[in-house]
């Protein structure tokens, strides 16, 4: 199975950063993290994407605040799937900035962005991406979606 690589701008994203790592860890997924800049390291940013397919891994998710380039900045790299998480911050303005930043990227380097702080989607994302060659993983998947709708329709079935 590929693996997934977690990238995170600073360690401070590790809080929302770690619900991508647990979604992977419940699915049985492979994963590294590591803490790179995209403006203070820049180079071993470069060189970890433009190894990674080659290292095993299938898709890379990035968070970054505030200019939130790290996406932006792997994607430029590689041609794996990059998914950008965009990281609130409490300086300006709540995580819109990451957001733009990281959503609004040139033709010909996309860079798949999920909500503010969106980990758990951003790993879900990568699975999904994973499981289009891999059925076993698809059926987690799929077993998930189903035991999140009869967790819905029991609330449903409380109200009523």
């Amino acid at each position: 199975m590929k693996k997934v690589a977690i990238i995170m701008g600073s360690d401070s994203d590790l809080p929302v950063v770690r619900k991508a790592a647990d979604t992977l860890q419940s699915f049985g997924v492979p994963y590294e993290m590591h803490v790179y800049s995209a403006h203070r390291t820049p180079e071993q940013a470069r060189d970890f994407a433009l190894n990674a397919r080659s290292a095993g891994f299938g898709a890379i998710i990035a968070a970054a605040g505030m200019a939130a380039h790290l996406a932006g900045a792997l994607a430029a790299n590689t041609t794996l799937p990059v998914i950008g998480i965009p990281m609130k911050s409490t300086t300006f303005s709540n995580g819109i900035d990451a957001l733009l930043s990281t959503v609004q990227m040139p033709s010909g380097i996309p860079v798949a962005t999920v909500a503010v702080d969106g980990a758990v989607n951003a790993a879900l994302l990568s699975i999904e991406i994973l499981a289009v060659a891999d059925d076993e993983l698809a059926a987690k998947l799929d077993a998930k979606r189903k035991a999140d709708a009869e967790k819905v329709l029991a609330k449903d079935a409380a109200l009523q």
